[in-house]
C-alpha cells in the first residue's frame, strides 16, 4: 500500500509539474520587475504587436503585486479597451522619462469603451483594479525599472 501511495504522490508531482511549465509557456511573456513609489511589481512585458494585443485577456485573477507593462517603444497616443478582459484594472499612463500623466482606475471588465492615453506615453501598466488608490499612486509619481 505504502508503494502504491509513493508513485501516486509522484504522479501528482509530476503532473503539477508539467501543467506549472504549460501556464509558463501559454503565458509566454518576459517577465521584470517595477518599482512604484517604493511598491515593487512583478509584471509581464508585452512588447510585440502580439503581446500586446492579448495582454491579460481571459484571466479571471491576478496576484496583488502583478501586473503588465505594455512597451510601445516610443511616445505616442495609446488607446486601449476591456473587451475579453475578465478583470478590473487600473491602466497607468507612463510617459518615456518613467512618470506617471495619467490613471484610468477600476476599469470595466469586457467593456469596448475606449480608453485612450491623456497624452503621448511609451507605457501602458496594468495593475489590479483599485491598486492606484490603495497604494496612493497618483500623476508625477515615478516608475523605476522601466526597459530603456
Amino acid at each position: 500500500m505504502r508503494a502504491v501511495f509513493q508513485v501516486f504522490l509522484a504522479v501528482c508531482f509530476i503532473s503539477a509539474a508539467v501543467i506549472a511549465g504549460l501556464n509558463a509557456k501559454a503565458n509566454g511573456f518576459e517577465r521584470s520587475r517595477l518599482l512604484v513609489d517604493g511598491q515593487v511589481f512583478n509584471v509581464e512585458l508585452a512588447r510585440s504587436p502580439d503581446e500586446r494585443a492579448r495582454g491579460l485577456m481571459f484571466r479571471t485573477e491576478m496576484a496583488n503585486d502583478a501586473g503588465m507593462l505594455f512597451d510601445f517603444g516610443r511616445a505616442q497616443e495609446i488607446s486601449m479597451w476591456m473587451k475579453n478582459t475578465f478583470i478590473p484594472l487600473d491602466m497607468i499612463f507612463i510617459d518615456h522619462s518613467g512618470e506617471i500623466v495619467g490613471i484610468e482606475k477600476r476599469t470595466i471588465p469586457k467593456s469596448e469603451a475606449i480608453i485612450a492615453s491623456p497624452k503621448p506615453v511609451r507605457f501602458v501598466l496594468e495593475l489590479n483594479g483599485g491598486t492606484a488608490d490603495r497604494m496612493g499612486f497618483d500623476v508625477g509619481t515615478r516608475v523605476e525599472g522601466l526597459p530603456r
